[in-house]
């Protein structure tokens, strides 16, 4: 969905539910049939990185524009990391691509410096670390998210394909809404650890008791939890479980998946969120 309607909506107050997370105990769901991914320019890189990177010799913040910043950009995007159109705009895809770089390798990450390019970010763009591997032998195509680091890699032929931030469950007490909008069960908002697949993928928009999510790639039915879009990604757990996924890649992260069926990508989530942030 264009960036500018699904702000309109909110700010229409459509969708006033969305600010809370849409799942946990109790949400409701429909199957459909997964969709196959087709190459486009709007997907990161999957060659290999070039051999040598000479990074900008100076910080960058959110909103600066320039060589350097689309320097930044197509390094992220050859990594694997979705830091958006190589257009020299620090923006959100870019910020997004950032958080989950610094996750990586071991940056710091906090309210204050979280999206600077600071001295250690550019160093390190030129010696990056390979995101830790959950599941070695968990299928040459699998997606792996690491709650700990709120990073999700998407390997393809057993290599690292994508690197995404994410939001997981953020730990708080809930309870979903009383009926008939709800079973009124309670629960922590927590992204449970496990073994899981793509089951299913419900497109657009899909409402549930506690909220609305975008295109949901359904992962572990039982507790109601998937990997979808339609809520903010801020840079710490905020969910009620789900693993919300940034802007623009939720419209097209399903097509990257094998859907449903007995060779339905496996998704391994493991660790615990920092919910101390």
């Amino acid at each position: 969905m264009n960036r500018n309607v699904r702000r309109w909506l909110f700010g229409a107050g459509a969708l006033a539910a969305a600010g809370a997370m849409a799942c946990g105990p109790g949400m409701a769901s429909a199957s459909t049939s997964g969709l196959r991914f087709s190459s486009d320019a709007s997907q990161p890189a999957t060659g290999q990185a070039t051999a040598t990177y000479a990074p900008p010799k100076h910080d960058l913040y959110y909103g600066q524009k320039g060589a350097a910043v689309k320097s930044v950009q197509r390094r992220l995007n050859q990594l694997h990391y979705y830091a958006g159109p190589v257009d020299g705009v620090y923006g959100q895809d870019l910020e997004w691509a950032v958080w989950a770089f610094k996750r990586v390798n071991g940056l710091p990450m906090n309210q204050y410096s979280n999206s600077i390019i600071t001295w250690a970010f550019r160093k390190a763009l030129a010696h990056p670390k390979a995101p830790k591997v959950l599941k070695a032998n968990g299928g040459a195509e699998r997606v792996e998210i690491n709650l700990k680091e709120q990073v999700l890699v998407l390997y393809k032929k057993n290599k690292v394909h994508l690197i995404l931030d994410v939001s997981s469950g953020g730990g708080y007490y809930f309870c979903n809404p009383l009926p008939p909008k709800g079973d009124g069960s309670c629960g922590y908002a927590v992204t449970e650890d496990g073994n899981y697949h793509a089951a299913y993928f419900i497109p657009g928009w899909d409402k549930v008791p506690l909220g609305w999510m975008y295109n949901p790639v359904m992962f572990n039915t039982q507790a109601g939890q998937a990997m979808h879009g339609g809520d903010p990604v801020p840079w710490y757990p905020a969910s009620h479980g789900c693993v919300r996924l940034q802007e623009d890649v939720e419209n097209w992260f399903h097509k990257e998946l094998t859907v449903g069926g007995p060779h339905a990508t496996p998704v391994y989530v493991r660790g615990k969120a920092p919910y101390w942030l």
